[in-house]
């Protein structure tokens, strides 16, 4: 039942920012505790101003919530401030709309979009008085679940969470809710409940799954527990993009991209080694071009925003691109609106295409992504793409009137020489000439540089990542090459680098260093000023492990992965094969152009002729 809220909210006051935690937004929703038989939490690991434009979230807050038998709070991660004052005044935490503490929900839904919020996770169920281990829960604490890009490697946080959903939540979700509901309804122990999950198509239960280890300290073998168990989980897949989320909510401080977010399209099909996004969301799902109009129109009226920014991973490879701008164009340009179209290809097809959104977008930057600054890196990575042709864009761009532009490279790639980070220097000099030369010193050119990690279920989840002492030399080549230039450069910390390469990578056995670095402070990893990198290596130094295990060493091409018992729909043996080919130099053009079979389509028409979504009645 709600706390005593008046006990806290004038306390609120000593706070930095205490619109984080009263709640009350426009377009919250607020249902009586009583009239559903679901109550459900979706919590955002980190801080109110990244978790409320979550996309993610804001889809599964709109479903559940139109569901008559379920009502669905929020919950963020309280900032330093905050968790001293819940601690202080013994407060537990709790959901935003009926400050509810967390631990009277029947679920707990955690967002995972990256590793670097894992202390946050157990900082959260701290706070909220509820077991860290899900072996220690019992009948009467919620069902702790997770899902997101994070997930996809389950195992670093198997202890914590009592289950995972593996993909797309649209509709797994309610399968879960429905789950639960009969198990409540039967009043059968917490055990049969995890067992009925784990019958859910992309749900993986972690503690009906034992694992085995080489005397190495390589997995030998990820192995259900009890018959009839998935040996290997595969991701869920929604068969179509349903409506958008459109009464967002609109926050009570400024906010990350405070915005209109709609997805124009899932997935993506250039192929990408280093991209984990560009693997777990396939297939491509497009929406249509009127359903994307009416989800702006819906939205804009429903929560008075002036900016709107139309999401996917590759924008103008929608079949109907020039369709869409057209008819964004048509219905908005006598609106003081903003329109964003993020995550273009590298040619000059994509300046017009913002070229047609100007009147929409005035002031506006352009970025776009080499990620390597050679033809020659630029084949290993897949992305192949002509030095002219990248110029010609850059010449485009600013010739169309465009004042800013930002780039994105990364280093330590497989293969990368000294010369191929000499050569970032040398194409972003020459861009900047080129730009200075047409629009003269109005021209802007800002530079984000990368480390790369070798992501799970990726073409380059065989290698190690760089040794960070060379990362740290290719830094400075960098900074010094762009000594008295007007070139604005960016670069994530290389310790920060190496701990979500850690994590990412990581097995079962660095669940304890989790829980033993956050015992130790550590909060918000993510960001650079709040990372205590050497309390990590201290808690992986007390647990006994060797975090470079993860990092550094070379995996054998038959090493069984920590991840190899949950799929993304593409085979191992499709990765593997493209592993082979980056040591070619070979690309593989858009798998639009030729099927590669990859094994998302025949896994895709499987799952959606088996129309999942089982009716759970309770055990004999």
């Amino acid at each position: 039942m709600p706390v005593d809220f008046t006990l806290l909210e004038n306390e609120l006051l000593r706070l930095e920012k205490p619109g984080r935690y009263v709640g009350g937004e426009y377009n919250m929703r607020l249902k009586p505790w009583a009239s559903v038989q679901t109550h459900i939490a979706l919590v955002f690991p980190d801080i109110y101003e990244l978790g409320v434009p979550n996309l993610g979230l804001a889809i599964l807050y709109d479903i559940l919530n139109n569901q008559p038998d379920v009502l669905a709070e929020r919950a963020y991660a309280p900032w330093h401030d905050m968790e001293s004052l819940l601690r202080e005044r013994d407060f537990p935490l709790y959901a935003l709309e009926s400050k509810t503490p967390l631990a009277s929900f029947d679920m707990l839904g955690f967002s995972l979009p990256y590793e670097s919020i894992y202390t946050n996770v157990l900082n959260i169920l701290d706070l909220a008085k509820i077991p860290l281990h899900g072996s220690e829960r019992n009948e009467t604490h919620p069902l702790v679940i997770a899902g997101g890009q994070a997930a996809y490697n389950p195992e670093p946080m198997a202890d914590f969470i009592d289950a995972f959903v593996i993909g797309e939540g649209e509709e797994v979700i309610l399968d879960v809710v429905h789950a639960h509901q009969q198990w409540k309804a039967c009043g059968a122990p917490r055990a049969e409940l995890l067992k009925s999950l784990a019958h859910i198509p992309g749900v993986y239960v972690p503690a009906l799954y034992t694992v085995a280890y080489h005397a190495d300290g390589t997995v030998a073998s990820i192995t259900p527990t009890l018959d009839g168990i998935p040996q290997v989980v595969h991701k869920r897949v929604a068969a179509k993009l349903p409506p958008p989320p459109t009464a967002f909510l609109v926050p009570n401080l400024e906010v990350v991209q405070d915005r209109v977010s709609i997805e124009i399209m899932r997935g993506c099909t250039r192929g990408c080694r280093f991209c984990h996004a560009g693997i777990v969301n396939r297939p491509i799902r497009e929406r249509p071009v009127e359903d994307i109009i009416a989800g702006m129109n819906a939205s804009l009226a429903a929560t008075g925003y002036e900016e709107v920014s139309l999401l996917s991973l590759s924008s103008s490879d929608h079949k109907n691109i020039v369709d869409l701008v057209s008819e964004v164009q048509r219905n908005f340009k006598n609106q003081r609106l903003s329109v964003t179209l993020p995550s273009l290809r590298i040619a000059s097809f994509s300046v017009e295409l913002m070229d047609q959104l100007r009147d929409l977008r005035p002031g506006g930057g352009f970025t776009i992504a080499p990620e390597a600054a050679t033809e020659r890196l630029r084949s290993i990575i897949n992305k192949p793409l002509a030095d002219e042709e990248l110029l010609e864009t850059v010449r485009a761009v600013f010739r169309h009137g465009w004042l800013s532009l930002k780039l994105y490279f990364m280093i330590g790639l497989p293969g990368e020489t000294l010369e191929d980070v000499q050569a970032i220097v040398t194409i972003c000099r020459r861009i900047n000439s080129e730009a200075r030369a047409i629009v003269g010193g109005r021209a802007r050119i800002s530079v984000g540089i990368n480390a790369f990690i070798p992501k799970p279920h990726t073409p380059f989840q065989w290698v190690p990542a760089e040794d960070p002492a060379l990362i740290d030399q290719k830094i400075r080549l960098i900074r010094d090459g762009f000594h008295k230039t007007s070139i604005k450069t960016t670069f994530n910390r290389p310790d920060a680098t190496q701990l979500e390469t850690w994590l990412s990578r990581a097995d079962r056995r660095v669940g304890q260093v989790i829980l033993k670095a956050w015992q130790k402070g550590a909060r918000f990893d993510a960001w650079g000023d709040q990372l205590k990198f050497q309390t990590w290596q201290e808690a992986f130094a007390e647990e006994g492990i060797d975090p470079l295990f993860y990092s550094q060493r070379p995996r054998p091409l038959d090493e069984t992965f920590p991840w190899d018992h949950i799929s993304p729909g593409v085979r191992k043996q499709f990765l593997l094969d493209d592993y082979a080919m980056s040591l070619e130099g070979q690309t593989r053009p858009d798998c639009r152009q030729n099927c590669y079979y990859c094994g998302i389509l025949p896994y895709y028409r499987e799952l959606r002729a088996a129309t999942p979504g089982a009716e759970w009645s309770c055990p004999q």
